[in-house]
């Protein structure tokens, strides 16, 4: 089996392009025993959620849901944005219609997805 090509990351480092669409990075500025410690906390969410869904238990899939929401909050992937020069978070929004739009065409040879 052949690996998927990495993500584009954005010139600026702010977001990946999964199927042309923008998501958050995690803020570089985290220390990355805190960070590997967040990614640990995240993946046992996860898990967490796949186990609540697979028992039909609404109470713990909320649960998890919670710490997989307070994990990527931390990381800096959800709530306020981490960078300080008042550009919009375009997190979800699909790469070709936003201010990366040029530098996605001519980085992913015009494919959206």
């Amino acid at each position: 089996m052949a690996d998927a090509p990495a993500p584009l990351v954005t010139p600026d480092g702010r977001y990946l392009v999964v199927r042309g669409r923008l998501w958050r990075r995690t803020d570089p500025s985290l220390p990355e025993q805190r960070r590997a410690e967040l990614v640990h906390e995240l993946m046992e969410a996860r898990r967490a959620k796949k186990t609540a869904l697979a028992d039909d238990d609404a109470e713990a899939r909320e649960a998890a849901r919670a710490r997989v929401d307070a994990a990527k909050t931390a990381l800096g992937e959800r709530g306020p944005v981490w960078w300080d020069d008042d550009a919009p978070d375009e997190t979800r929004r699909m790469a070709e219609n936003t201010r990366y739009a040029d530098w996605f065409a001519e980085a992913s040879g015009g494919e959206a997805g």
